[in-house]
Formats: C-alpha cells, structure tokens, sequence
C-alpha cells in the first residue's frame, strides 16, 4: 500500500479561504497537496510530478475548470478528477461528466464527504492501492524493487534502488550526504564515508543514464545532488 504522504493531489480553486480548507483536511488526512488559484502553471506542474488527483473548481479566473479538465484529456493525461463546484445543475452536472471529470460535489460541501470521495475515487483509480512511483520515464515499483526506464527493465541493487526512490520522493531538492547517508544507508555502515555515496551515485547514474544525457540526477557544488 502506498503511503499517502507519497500521493499527491491538486486542488485548483480561486476562493483562498475554501482553497485552505481544502488543503487543511487532505493534509490532516495525510496526503500531499499543492493548491492553486488559477489554471496558471497546473499544466506545467502536473507534466513534473505527475499528481495522482486533481480537485477542479469551475467558476476559475481565465478558463473556466470544466474547459481546462477538457483540454488535459485532450492531450492523454487520465489523472481522475472530482469537480467541487457552485455549479448544481442538472446539465452542469453533466457537461462536467462529459468534459473528464470522474465525480462531481457541488458547494456548499462536507469537507469529510470530499475526503471519503477523494480515498474512493484513488481506489478505483488503482492509485491508493498502487505500488508504482513514476519520474518522467521512469516508473519504480515499490513491491517489486524493479525499474523501468522507458519500459525497459534496469537492474539495480537493493541499495542503489533505495537511493534512486530517496531523490523521487525528493525532486528538485538538493540533497546533502548526510541526509542521503541517514535515508539509505543507516546505522548500517559504520565505516561511512562520502567516498561510498560518490561511488554509489556513479553506479546508479551510468545505469539509469548510460549515455549521459538524460541528466536524471546533477551534482550540486558543496552540498551533494538533486533530481532534476
């Protein structure tokens, strides 16, 4: 079972005070959550981190939710989505329903109906009981211990797979050695040195990269590496 600290939602609403109400309770509940006021960068976002769900508003500034939902199937993403919505109308109901979306609550709302729905729609969606990590082109199976690349199998040891998941679930960070060393290795290696990341960062790259230009994962001068 994935952790839900691992499962990422989107909620785009442009009332800040239902947005943190939102984000309040999923968080409470223990997901992660990235809010937005606007369509503005989502598109950008989601093709970066890749979220497991999406809470759309309709009644958005610049493009109206339903439209924008609309323009994503468009294009092959199927991220699930719940519309919460002043928009209660029979027909609005199912011109959401038609434009992508997979469910649909409409405001006034139960901050606890939302969290009920939201764990019932990653059920069906196959997310909450999922044990895959995607990076770009790059999907790890968290069950398996396996990669793939692309669709391909990499083989990789037990320790540089938990190395390559340590810079998944913390993209775009610089990551230092200690915290590399205390996330990997543990009290497992006594004789730690940085020399025994350096090696194993070399490894891990000249297998997930071996041509060198894909740049999954850069080396930041005085602190370590992050996962670009």
């Amino acid at each position: 079972m994935m952790d839900k600290g691992d499962i990422e939602i989107v909620v785009i609403e442009d009332e800040e005070d239902i947005l943190e109400l939102i984000e309040y309770h999923l968080q409470k509940e223990g997901y992660s959550v990235t809010g937005f006021l606007s369509t503005e960068r989502v598109e950008q976002f989601i093709e970066e981190e890749s979220p497991a769900l999406m809470i759309v508003d309709r009644n958005l500034p610049g493009v109206e939710g339903s439209e924008f939902v609309s323009a994503l199937r468009e294009q092959g993403y199927s991220i699930p989505v719940i519309f919460l919505t002043a928009k209660d109308r029979e027909d609005d109901v199912e011109e959401g329903f038609l434009r992508g979306g997979d469910d649909y609550m409409t405001k006034p709302f139960s901050p606890k109906e939302l969290v009920l729905r939201v764990g019932a729609l990653l059920r069906r969606s196959g997310v909450a009981r999922s044990d895959k990590v995607k990076y770009r082109d790059m999907v790890l199976d968290l069950q398996a211990h396996t990669l793939s690349i692309e669709g391909e199998v990499v083989d990789l040891t037990k320790l540089e797979f938990r190395l390559l998941y340590t810079f998944i679930k913390n993209p775009h960070q610089p990551l230092d050695r200690d915290f590399l060393r205390d996330e990997v290795w543990g009290d497992d290696s006594p004789d730690f040195h940085d020399k025994t990341i350096n090696v194993a960062m070399n490894r891990l790259k000249k297998k997930i990269d071996p041509t060198g230009t894909k740049e999954y994962i850069v080396p930041v001068w005085g602190v370590g590496y992050k996962l670009v």
